[in-house]
């Protein structure tokens, strides 16, 4: 699908992005967030695709994340709000996306063929993007090292 970028951001995006702040703000998504952001650092695909199973202890967690942020994304994919911009305040769903970068396949193939579809164009297709994706596969790697 062909980026459909706005040429420069406006009051309309900068409504939405308040409104999308909003939404992480509700208890069970902080919920959500601290404990995909604690607890799942899949190192292997077999990790990476456990999640998806809804026994998964960090199965409705992870959904509630993943999804929120591929609806973000989405927005700035398909032009609803300036991509740039958005990415600006909103780069956070692109932590996660870097924990599973290297098993897309593995998750496409376990789940959903589209899965991470918005994440992996606004970390590719964005020059903000792009600048917190060498930020955050660093910040990855050296916590896994750690781990």
């Amino acid at each position: 699908m062909p980026p459909m970028l706005k040429d420069l951001p406006d009051h309309h995006d900068a409504d939405l992005v308040i409104k999308l702040y909003d939404l992480r703000r509700d208890p069970v998504m902080r919920d959500s967030r601290a404990a995909i952001g604690a607890e799942f650092w899949p190192r292997t695909a077999d990790e990476a695709v456990a999640v998806l199973a809804h026994d998964h202890p960090l199965n409705a967690a992870y959904r509630q994340t993943s999804t929120y942020w591929e609806m973000v994304y989405g927005m700035a994919h398909h032009g609803i709000v300036h991509a740039d911009y958005l990415m600006e305040n909103s780069g956070e769903g692109l932590i996660l996306f870097s924990r599973v970068e290297a098993y897309l396949a593995a998750i496409r193939q376990a789940g959903s063929s589209v899965a991470f579809q918005h994440a992996e164009w606004v970390a590719s297709e964005t020059a903000v993007g792009r600048r917190l994706m060498e930020r955050f596969r660093a910040l990855v790697r050296a916590a896994m090292e750690g781990r």
